[in-house]
């Protein structure tokens, strides 16, 4: 006989299942996953598998961390994601845009040593990774919403110069410490005009970037490959590395292992800023790719289960001797246009890269350095911003300067300064409109319905006595001084005597101790004056704040109206 209460014959550990298996998305899929799904999967890995290794390889070398490594953060947090992403195809690993800023920590704390680089780099990963999951669990996942576009164009061409100058030293094999963008630069002409240069190399580099280049237009040619490859044979044949032109070596043969990564005398805050920066950075990369592939498939992505993915393959990628990765808006559309359906695609990629590390190491050792510096540098020209922000330019100018404030901090002070800076522009942009937001006195039109803006209509009447007056913004402790000097100087400059003032409340959204105060203080200094404040349109959970704040004795509950037509009847009727 069937239950009518199912929950208590076992339910209850369905739901508990159910619960889990929220935030495991991947295994949620396997349940739907189609047999017919299989063949595109395994050749979609496969042809993404040909970018994984170059790729993987020149960010590691981008990031200041030996080769190797970008294979390692490859493989680990391709499973991690497979398990814990919510999106069906999209792709993570090493990554462009991250390099600039975990260069710019390793350097400063690992300088040449290859094992504190790696370590260093680790400890970013699990920073970046621990941060993710905390913002995905806290729900938080809206917060890179903040950065307005501008202010993204700005520091992704400052992360796009930062990593261009990193690789031209490469490209022409030439050695120094790091010292910034601009410096960078002016030691590498120095170099060139005291002719240090290898031309060999610098043939192979920008022969392989060309090719890139050239081959990027036709979609399903594996450009990366053919010049790497090219590019390998090049060296071979003509024993190049005899003559300089320098090259990976020989990799070690083998998987990533557990490890912790440590270094003793790090400055730990470096590594946790710079973990947190390169955090924002990929969610905000990640949630914009994920969501444009989800409009593809008409699917949709929770932003914080995004983020836990993303934490989950970052701290996978730190325990497992790689660094932080986030989502790769170049092959991502390769698996995308291989076929892919589902995230096995990216566990056929990670087990292929395996199987070569185990099989073939050797197959990159003659990889030229110049060639990889030849991919980062294409991927670099490709993260460029132009053309929008002429648009940006020509429609509002000051947030085309914006744009450009964050782009000079990136590439005068460096990534992690320069990302900082434009944390705090955008901040202060958000908060702006707030603190000094636009407010009118209200008047009626002839023949138009409502109360409008004096200004924008001159024609407009005002009501003897009476001042509407409206407040575009919430009121919270930067404005709230601000509000009271413009509504006493709107009562100053009135035409006629006021006796009752009506605020048109409706886009006040909040409220906080700071501006009741003040409006405590405002009614005594109206009161007098004998003018009367009442409010319009007020939203019940500002309301339900100033009863909290001990307010509406103070006000008085026939001073609040539902509109604001009814709060001019009301005057009427009484004057």
């Amino acid at each position: 006989m069937q239950s009518d209460h199912p929950i208590h014959e076992g339910g209850q550990p369905a739901v508990t299942a159910a619960r889990w298996l929220r935030w495991l998305p991947g295994l949620t899929m396997l349940k739907t996953y189609r047999g017919s799904w299989l063949p595109n999967d395994l050749a979609a890995g496969l042809v993404l598998t040909t970018m994984l290794v170059p790729v993987g390889i020149a960010y590691a070398e981008a990031s200041g961390v030996p080769g190797v490594y970008g294979l390692y953060a490859t493989i680990v947090p391709l499973l991690a994601y497979a398990v814990f992403g919510p999106s069906r195809i999209l792709v993570l690993g090493p990554d462009s845009a991250l390099a600039a800023p975990i260069l710019a920590v390793v350097v400063a704390i690992a300088g040449s040593d290859p094992s504190r680089a790696i370590a260093t780099a680790s400890m970013m990963a699990i920073v970046s990774g621990l941060f993710c999951i905390v913002m995905g669990l806290l729900r938080l996942g809206f917060i890179t919403e903040l950065l307005s576009k501008p202010i993204r164009y700005g520091y992704m061409n400052g992360i796009a110069l930062t990593v261009l100058i990193s690789q031209l030293p490469k490209l022409f094999a030439i050695s120094f410490d790091d010292q910034g963008p601009l410096r960078d630069l002016l030691s590498l002409g120095t170099a060139l005009a005291a002719g240090k240069a290898n031309w060999y190399s610098f043939a192979v580099g920008a022969g392989s970037l060309v090719l890139i280049l050239l081959l990027k237009r036709f979609d399903k040619v594996p450009g990366i490959l053919i010049a790497v490859v090219l590019a390998t044979l090049s060296v071979i044949a003509f024993n190049l590395d005899s003559v300089g032109v320098k090259v990976l070596g020989k990799i070690p043969q083998g998987l990533p292992s557990f490890a912790l990564p440590w270094v003793g005398d790090a400055d730990l805050v470096k590594i946790v800023l710079g973990g947190c920066a390169v955090a924002l950075i990929s969610f905000a990369d990640t949630s914009v790719l994920s969501r444009t592939f989800a409009a593809r498939f008409h699917t949709r992505v929770d932003p914080n289960q995004e983020m836990v993915g993303l934490g989950v393959a970052n701290l996978a990628a730190g325990f497992f001797q790689g660094f932080p990765i986030s989502s790769s808006s170049s092959r991502t559309p390769v698996a995308e246009a291989a076929g892919a359906r589902t995230q096995v695609t990216g566990v056929v990629g990670a087990v292929a890269v395996a199987i070569l590390l185990l099989a073939a190491p050797n197959l990159m050792r003659y990889l030229p350095n110049s060639a990889l510096a030849a991919v980062v540098i294409a991927a670099a020209l490709g993260l460029f911003e132009f053309a929008d922000l002429k648009r940006i330019y020509r429609i509002q100018q000051w947030e085309f300067w914006l744009s450009v404030v964050c782009f000079a901090g990136v590439a005068v002070f460096g990534a992690i300064p320069g990302i900082c800076i434009a944390i705090v522009i955008a901040v202060i942009e958000f908060l702006w409109d707030g603190w000094r937001p636009h407010y009118a006195i209200l008047g009626r039109v002839e023949d138009l319905r409502g109360y409008h803006d004096i200004k924008r209509y001159p024609q407009a009447t005002r009501i003897p006595g009476l001042l509407l007056f409206r407040w575009d913004a919430p009121l919270f402790f930067a404005n709230a001084e601000l509000f009271q000097e413009c509504l006493l100087r709107a009562v100053d400059e009135s035409p006629t005597p006021v006796r009752r003032i009506v605020v048109a409340a409706e886009p006040v959204t909040s409220i906080d101790v700071t501006s009741a105060d003040m409006l405590r203080e405002l009614i005594r200094i109206l009161g007098e004056r004998e003018i009367a404040l009442h409010f319009a349109e007020m939203k019940d959970p500002v309301r339900d704040k100033l009863r909290r704040f001990e307010m509406l004795d103070v006000v008085g509950d026939k001073r609040f109206h539902p509109t604001l037509g009814s709060a001019v009847d009301d005057y009427a009727g009484r004057h």
